[in-house]
């Protein structure tokens, strides 16, 4: 009898308990410049084995149902002044701002969506390691206001896939935010950064004291 309460007893116990543990949430964190640059892990690159197709893009983005690829999501919601979206999500008109040469832009066709980190460079800094999947969930990801970024054709291409001790925006005026946004996009994929890269940031941020970075861990 005593047996068969306790018995009893446990299965009620769990039965209040969820099925499932929810994973913790992977919190937000915002500080310094000066104090994110340190948080990069140093490491060496190397491209050995890079193929741009490692990295699929542009997939059917965030709402697969609206029928517009990541490319085309992006630049919708980076407009300042939206476009008509067209069968296809072919977008007309509309006007963007790109921010690396403070460009006012009329044509979605003008503009490229620059991977912050460029994939040849997430490549070169830990991306080589990842499985397919989540190397397409970097190439598309919308996590993230920094991740991609609508600019110039023009810009973009003068980036290509240089890191920070090789190129910055052509508005000077604008080094703080690209540099946060670059270190953000790092930590936020947990990307390492090598010597070279690490000292141009940290020259830059000296410049930048009320520059914050802001980043969530990826999923």
């Amino acid at each position: 009898m005593l047996t068969a309460v306790l018995r009893g007893l446990a299965a009620a116990s769990l039965a209040v308990l969820p099925l499932t543990v929810p994973a913790p949430a992977h919190a937000a964190e915002t500080l310094p410049l000066a104090e994110a640059v340190p948080r990069l892990p140093v490491d060496t690159e190397s491209r050995d084995g890079y193929s741009r197709d490692a990295f699929r893009h542009w997939n059917t983005g965030t709402d697969p149902s609206d029928g517009c690829n990541t490319r085309a999501e992006v630049l919708l919601a980076e407009a300042v002044e939206s476009p008509v979206v067209g069968p296809g999500c072919r977008l007309s008109g509309g006007r963007w701002w790109s921010y690396y040469d403070q460009v006012w832009v009329t044509s979605a066709s003008g503009l490229d969506i620059d991977h912050m980190v460029p994939l040849a460079e997430s490549w070169d800094s830990g991306a080589s390691a990842w499985t397919a999947q989540r190397r397409e969930a970097y190439a598309n990801d919308q996590g993230a206001d920094a991740s991609l970024v609508a600019v110039t054709a023009r810009s973009n291409r003068s980036k290509a896939d240089q890191d920070p001790a090789q190129w910055l925006p052509p508005a000077a005026g604008v080094h703080c935010r690209y540099v946060a946004e670059w270190v953000a996009t790092k930590l936020r994929w947990s990307l390492a950064a090598d010597e070279a890269e690490v000292a141009a940031l940290r020259e830059t941020a000296a410049g930048c004291p009320d520059q914050t970075v802001t980043y969530e861990p990826a999923p």
